[in-house]
Protein backbone atom coordinates (compact mmCIF):
# COMPACT_ATOMS: atom_id res chain seq x y z
CA UNK A 1 0.00 0.00 0.00
CA UNK A 2 1.69 3.21 -0.85
CA UNK A 3 1.31 6.46 1.03
CA UNK A 4 0.56 9.94 -0.34
CA UNK A 5 2.17 13.04 1.11
CA UNK A 6 -0.70 15.35 1.81
CA UNK A 7 -0.31 18.80 1.03
CA UNK A 8 -1.96 22.07 2.78
CA UNK A 9 -2.40 24.96 1.15
CA UNK A 10 -2.85 28.74 2.53
CA UNK A 11 -6.62 29.65 1.17
CA UNK A 12 -5.96 33.13 0.38
CA UNK A 13 -3.62 35.73 1.28
CA UNK A 14 -4.96 36.57 4.75
CA UNK A 15 -5.90 32.79 5.69
CA UNK A 16 -4.97 30.45 8.27
CA UNK A 17 -5.75 27.33 7.70
CA UNK A 18 -9.75 28.31 6.83
CA UNK A 19 -10.08 31.36 9.19
CA UNK A 20 -8.98 34.70 8.00
CA UNK A 21 -6.80 36.81 10.71
CA UNK A 22 -7.44 40.23 11.62
CA UNK A 23 -5.65 42.90 9.84
CA UNK A 24 -3.83 43.74 12.74
CA UNK A 25 -2.69 40.32 13.43
CA UNK A 26 -1.79 39.67 9.61
CA UNK A 27 2.27 38.77 9.14
CA UNK A 28 4.32 41.48 7.19
CA UNK A 29 3.98 38.79 3.99
CA UNK A 30 0.33 38.45 3.72
CA UNK A 31 0.39 42.18 3.63
CA UNK A 32 0.07 43.61 -0.19
CA UNK A 33 1.85 46.50 0.96
CA UNK A 34 4.92 44.27 1.77
CA UNK A 35 8.30 45.57 0.17
CA UNK A 36 9.52 42.18 -1.30
CA UNK A 37 13.23 43.73 -0.58
CA UNK A 38 14.65 40.84 -2.25
CA UNK A 39 12.68 39.46 -5.07
CA UNK A 40 12.45 37.05 -7.56
CA UNK A 41 15.00 36.21 -9.91
CA UNK A 42 17.45 34.99 -7.67
CA UNK A 43 19.80 32.44 -8.23
CA UNK A 44 19.04 30.37 -4.50
CA UNK A 45 18.85 26.89 -4.34
CA UNK A 46 15.77 25.84 -4.23
CA UNK A 47 14.53 25.40 -0.66
CA UNK A 48 17.43 27.61 0.66
CA UNK A 49 16.45 28.66 4.12
CA UNK A 50 18.73 31.87 3.67
CA UNK A 51 16.60 33.40 0.86
CA UNK A 52 13.49 32.66 3.08
CA UNK A 53 14.92 34.19 6.19
CA UNK A 54 16.32 37.14 4.49
CA UNK A 55 12.89 38.00 2.61
CA UNK A 56 11.16 38.07 5.72
CA UNK A 57 13.46 40.00 8.25
CA UNK A 58 14.10 42.63 5.66
CA UNK A 59 10.54 42.98 4.63
CA UNK A 60 9.89 43.28 8.27
CA UNK A 61 12.85 45.71 8.76
CA UNK A 62 11.41 48.13 5.61
CA UNK A 63 7.82 48.02 7.10
CA UNK A 64 9.20 48.98 10.35
CA UNK A 65 10.94 52.06 9.07
CA UNK A 66 8.40 52.90 6.28
CA UNK A 67 10.69 51.47 3.67
CA UNK A 68 13.60 54.26 4.82
CA UNK A 69 16.44 51.61 5.07
CA UNK A 70 20.07 50.76 3.77
CA UNK A 71 21.04 47.18 3.85
CA UNK A 72 25.11 45.87 3.97
CA UNK A 73 25.39 42.88 2.99
CA UNK A 74 28.92 40.50 3.59
CA UNK A 75 30.02 38.81 0.55
CA UNK A 76 28.79 34.76 0.95
CA UNK A 77 25.20 33.32 -0.51
CA UNK A 78 23.15 35.84 -0.14
CA UNK A 79 25.42 38.05 -1.78
CA UNK A 80 26.13 35.74 -4.95
CA UNK A 81 22.83 34.37 -5.37
CA UNK A 82 21.57 37.56 -5.53
CA UNK A 83 23.42 40.13 -7.38
CA UNK A 84 25.09 37.82 -10.02
CA UNK A 85 26.43 41.29 -11.74
CA UNK A 86 24.99 43.13 -13.60
CA UNK A 87 21.51 41.98 -12.07
CA UNK A 88 19.91 42.26 -8.91
CA UNK A 89 16.96 41.05 -6.78
CA UNK A 90 17.43 43.66 -4.34
CA UNK A 91 14.62 45.97 -4.03
CA UNK A 92 16.14 48.69 -1.39
CA UNK A 93 19.48 50.40 -1.29
CA UNK A 94 21.72 47.70 -0.82
CA UNK A 95 25.90 47.54 -0.80
CA UNK A 96 28.33 44.51 -1.38
CA UNK A 97 31.11 44.61 1.34
CA UNK A 98 34.03 42.30 1.51
CA UNK A 99 33.37 38.97 3.30
CA UNK A 100 34.34 40.35 7.00
CA UNK A 101 33.74 43.92 6.98
CA UNK A 102 29.75 43.59 6.81
CA UNK A 103 29.74 45.41 10.34
CA UNK A 104 32.38 47.74 9.83
CA UNK A 105 30.66 48.85 6.73
CA UNK A 106 27.28 49.22 8.24
CA UNK A 107 29.28 51.66 11.25
CA UNK A 108 30.38 53.59 8.16
CA UNK A 109 26.64 54.63 6.52
CA UNK A 110 25.35 55.25 9.70
CA UNK A 111 28.12 57.37 10.44
CA UNK A 112 27.98 58.89 7.35
CA UNK A 113 24.20 59.24 7.79
CA UNK A 114 24.72 61.30 11.23
CA UNK A 115 27.26 63.61 9.79
CA UNK A 116 24.28 64.69 7.00
CA UNK A 117 22.25 64.99 10.00
CA UNK A 118 19.94 62.45 8.56
CA UNK A 119 18.17 60.61 11.82
CA UNK A 120 15.46 58.92 10.56
CA UNK A 121 17.34 56.24 7.89
CA UNK A 122 17.94 53.05 9.36
CA UNK A 123 20.78 50.45 8.67
CA UNK A 124 21.10 46.77 8.59
CA UNK A 125 23.63 44.69 8.29
CA UNK A 126 23.64 41.22 6.97
CA UNK A 127 26.02 37.69 6.77
CA UNK A 128 26.18 34.23 7.00
CA UNK A 129 28.26 32.29 9.75
CA UNK A 130 31.76 32.79 8.07
CA UNK A 131 31.50 36.39 7.47
CA UNK A 132 30.05 36.98 11.10
CA UNK A 133 31.64 34.49 13.22
CA UNK A 134 34.77 34.08 11.95
CA UNK A 135 35.84 36.48 9.18
CA UNK A 136 34.11 39.48 10.43
CA UNK A 137 33.81 38.94 14.26
CA UNK A 138 36.49 41.64 14.65
CA UNK A 139 34.36 43.97 12.94
CA UNK A 140 31.37 42.63 14.66
CA UNK A 141 32.75 42.87 18.06
CA UNK A 142 33.51 46.56 17.72
CA UNK A 143 30.50 47.47 16.12
CA UNK A 144 28.33 46.23 19.57
CA UNK A 145 31.50 47.88 21.63
CA UNK A 146 30.29 51.36 20.14
CA UNK A 147 26.93 50.60 20.31
CA UNK A 148 26.66 51.50 16.65
CA UNK A 149 23.21 52.34 15.49
CA UNK A 150 22.84 48.99 13.55
CA UNK A 151 20.83 45.70 13.38
CA UNK A 152 22.89 42.98 12.07
CA UNK A 153 21.81 39.90 11.22
CA UNK A 154 23.43 36.82 10.97
CA UNK A 155 21.67 33.71 8.38
CA UNK A 156 23.77 30.26 9.73
CA UNK A 157 23.45 27.56 7.64
CA UNK A 158 26.83 26.56 9.65
CA UNK A 159 29.24 26.05 7.01
CA UNK A 160 30.90 28.01 4.42
CA UNK A 161 28.21 27.01 2.06
CA UNK A 162 29.12 29.22 -0.78
CA UNK A 163 32.27 28.22 -1.45
CA UNK A 164 32.53 24.64 -1.05
CA UNK A 165 30.34 23.30 2.22
CA UNK A 166 33.55 24.08 4.45
CA UNK A 167 33.84 24.02 8.17
CA UNK A 168 33.10 27.22 10.11
CA UNK A 169 32.98 29.09 13.81
CA UNK A 170 29.33 27.67 14.08
CA UNK A 171 29.91 24.33 12.11
CA UNK A 172 27.68 21.81 15.02
CA UNK A 173 30.10 19.14 16.13
CA UNK A 174 30.38 15.34 14.52
CA UNK A 175 29.10 17.76 11.00
CA UNK A 176 30.47 16.38 8.01
CA UNK A 177 31.91 19.10 5.50
CA UNK A 178 34.39 19.07 3.11
CA UNK A 179 37.12 20.11 5.30
CA UNK A 180 35.89 17.81 8.57
CA UNK A 181 35.51 14.56 7.17
CA UNK A 182 33.97 11.22 8.78
CA UNK A 183 37.09 9.68 9.75
CA UNK A 184 38.29 8.45 12.61
CA UNK A 185 36.90 7.91 15.90
CA UNK A 186 35.40 11.45 16.37
CA UNK A 187 34.15 11.72 12.54
CA UNK A 188 33.01 14.88 11.27
CA UNK A 189 33.85 18.58 12.65
CA UNK A 190 35.95 18.24 16.22
CA UNK A 191 34.47 18.73 19.51
CA UNK A 192 35.14 21.49 21.77
CA UNK A 193 35.90 24.14 18.85
CA UNK A 194 33.27 26.95 17.59
CA UNK A 195 31.46 29.72 19.13
CA UNK A 196 28.12 31.03 20.18
CA UNK A 197 27.92 34.17 18.56
CA UNK A 198 24.48 34.88 20.54
CA UNK A 199 25.86 34.46 23.60
CA UNK A 200 28.70 36.77 22.77
CA UNK A 201 26.76 39.41 21.99
CA UNK A 202 24.75 39.28 24.96
CA UNK A 203 28.10 39.81 26.75
CA UNK A 204 28.80 43.13 25.18
CA UNK A 205 25.21 43.82 26.88
CA UNK A 206 24.16 45.87 23.94
CA UNK A 207 20.28 46.39 23.59
CA UNK A 208 18.84 43.77 21.95
CA UNK A 209 19.84 40.32 20.71
CA UNK A 210 17.82 37.34 19.12
CA UNK A 211 17.94 33.92 17.83
CA UNK A 212 15.05 32.81 15.29
CA UNK A 213 14.55 30.16 12.81
CA UNK A 214 12.93 29.77 9.49
CA UNK A 215 10.71 27.10 11.59
CA UNK A 216 8.84 30.12 12.96
CA UNK A 217 8.73 33.45 10.52
CA UNK A 218 6.33 35.43 12.44
CA UNK A 219 8.20 35.28 15.14
CA UNK A 220 11.48 36.06 12.88
CA UNK A 221 9.40 39.25 11.28
CA UNK A 222 8.30 40.11 15.20
CA UNK A 223 12.14 40.07 16.24
CA UNK A 224 13.16 42.10 13.91
CA UNK A 225 10.08 44.70 13.77
CA UNK A 226 11.16 44.84 17.83
CA UNK A 227 15.03 45.46 17.39
CA UNK A 228 14.19 48.32 14.76
CA UNK A 229 11.97 50.09 17.38
CA UNK A 230 15.09 50.47 19.75
CA UNK A 231 18.14 52.48 19.14
CA UNK A 232 21.52 51.16 18.99
CA UNK A 233 23.42 48.05 18.32
CA UNK A 234 21.27 45.18 18.07
CA UNK A 235 21.66 41.60 16.59
CA UNK A 236 19.22 38.77 15.54
CA UNK A 237 21.31 35.63 14.99
CA UNK A 238 18.73 33.33 12.28
CA UNK A 239 18.99 29.48 11.91
CA UNK A 240 19.10 28.58 8.05
CA UNK A 241 18.50 25.44 6.73
CA UNK A 242 20.83 24.50 3.77
CA UNK A 243 19.50 21.41 1.51
CA UNK A 244 22.83 21.33 -0.11
CA UNK A 245 25.19 21.50 2.85
CA UNK A 246 23.16 19.58 4.84
CA UNK A 247 21.99 16.74 3.14
CA UNK A 248 18.08 17.52 2.93
CA UNK A 249 15.63 17.50 0.60
CA UNK A 250 14.25 20.75 -0.53
CA UNK A 251 11.08 20.40 1.09
CA UNK A 252 12.33 19.62 3.86
CA UNK A 253 14.10 22.83 4.96
CA UNK A 254 11.01 23.65 7.67
CA UNK A 255 10.84 21.17 9.22
CA UNK A 256 14.83 19.96 9.72
CA UNK A 257 14.74 23.81 11.32
CA UNK A 258 11.67 22.92 13.54
CA UNK A 259 13.36 19.80 14.47
CA UNK A 260 16.37 21.92 15.48
CA UNK A 261 14.23 24.19 18.34
CA UNK A 262 12.44 21.03 19.16
CA UNK A 263 15.25 19.07 19.74
CA UNK A 264 16.96 21.72 22.38
CA UNK A 265 19.75 21.71 19.38
CA UNK A 266 19.06 25.27 18.84
CA UNK A 267 17.59 27.50 21.37
CA UNK A 268 15.32 30.32 20.69
CA UNK A 269 15.42 33.19 23.37
CA UNK A 270 15.91 37.07 23.49
CA UNK A 271 17.90 39.21 25.16
CA UNK A 272 19.27 42.85 26.75
CA UNK A 273 21.87 44.51 28.43
CA UNK A 274 23.28 41.18 29.09
CA UNK A 275 20.22 39.26 30.46
CA UNK A 276 17.75 36.63 28.79
CA UNK A 277 14.79 38.16 29.02
CA UNK A 278 12.50 35.73 27.46
CA UNK A 279 12.38 32.09 25.83
CA UNK A 280 10.41 29.98 23.22
CA UNK A 281 9.68 26.99 25.10
CA UNK A 282 9.49 23.76 23.25
CA UNK A 283 6.48 22.81 23.07
CA UNK A 284 6.74 19.00 21.62
CA UNK A 285 10.00 17.79 22.78
CA UNK A 286 12.11 15.25 21.06
CA UNK A 287 15.59 13.06 20.63
CA UNK A 288 17.89 14.53 18.90
CA UNK A 289 18.35 11.39 17.14
CA UNK A 290 15.17 12.80 14.91
CA UNK A 291 17.15 16.07 13.37
CA UNK A 292 20.36 13.90 12.87
CA UNK A 293 18.86 11.42 10.76
CA UNK A 294 17.38 13.82 8.93
CA UNK A 295 20.46 15.41 7.67
CA UNK A 296 22.82 12.94 5.20
CA UNK A 297 26.11 15.26 7.37
CA UNK A 298 25.55 12.92 10.55
CA UNK A 299 24.51 9.65 8.66
CA UNK A 300 28.26 8.80 9.41
CA UNK A 301 26.96 8.64 13.02
CA UNK A 302 24.27 5.52 12.05
CA UNK A 303 25.87 3.93 9.14
CA UNK A 304 28.11 1.82 8.94
CA UNK A 305 27.70 1.32 12.16
CA UNK A 306 25.57 3.39 14.84
CA UNK A 307 27.65 5.41 17.09
CA UNK A 308 25.71 5.60 20.64
CA UNK A 309 28.65 7.37 22.19
CA UNK A 310 28.66 10.21 19.94
CA UNK A 311 24.80 10.17 19.68
CA UNK A 312 24.76 10.61 23.38
CA UNK A 313 26.95 13.83 23.19
CA UNK A 314 25.02 15.38 20.87
CA UNK A 315 22.34 14.52 23.46
CA UNK A 316 24.19 16.19 26.32
CA UNK A 317 24.30 19.47 24.40
CA UNK A 318 20.73 20.03 23.59
CA UNK A 319 20.29 18.84 27.10
CA UNK A 320 22.47 21.61 28.60
CA UNK A 321 20.46 24.20 26.67
CA UNK A 322 17.03 22.77 27.91
CA UNK A 323 18.38 23.34 31.07
CA UNK A 324 20.80 26.98 30.52
CA UNK A 325 17.53 28.61 29.08
CA UNK A 326 14.60 26.75 30.75
CA UNK A 327 13.40 25.68 27.01
CA UNK A 328 11.27 22.88 29.29
CA UNK A 329 9.36 23.51 32.84
CA UNK A 330 11.20 21.40 34.76
CA UNK A 331 8.48 18.88 35.94
CA UNK A 332 8.40 18.28 32.13
CA UNK A 333 12.20 17.51 31.87
CA UNK A 334 13.57 14.27 32.11
CA UNK A 335 16.70 13.45 30.17
CA UNK A 336 16.36 9.54 30.67
CA UNK A 337 12.72 9.12 29.70
CA UNK A 338 13.80 11.48 26.78
CA UNK A 339 16.63 9.10 25.57
CA UNK A 340 14.19 6.01 26.44
CA UNK A 341 11.33 7.73 24.13
CA UNK A 342 14.35 8.08 21.64
CA UNK A 343 14.88 4.58 21.29
CA UNK A 344 11.78 3.46 21.55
Amino acid sequence: MTATRLKYFQTGSFAAGNRLVNPESRSVQSGAERANAITCGHRACQGCGEALGARYALDAAMRATGGDLIAANATGCLEVFSTPYPESSWQLPWIHSLFGNAAAVSTGIAAALRAKGNTHTRVVGQGGDGGTVDIGFACLSGMFERDDDVLFICYDNEAYMNTGVQRSGATPPAAFTTTTQAVGEEPGAPWGQGKSAPLIALAHEIPYVATATIADLRDLEAKVQRAMSIRGARYIHVLVTCPLGWGTPSSDSLRVARLAVETGIFPVWEGAYGDVTAVTKIRHRLPVEDYLQAQTRFRHLFKPRRRDALIERVQARADRNIRRFGLIDPVEYDPVALHVEGGS
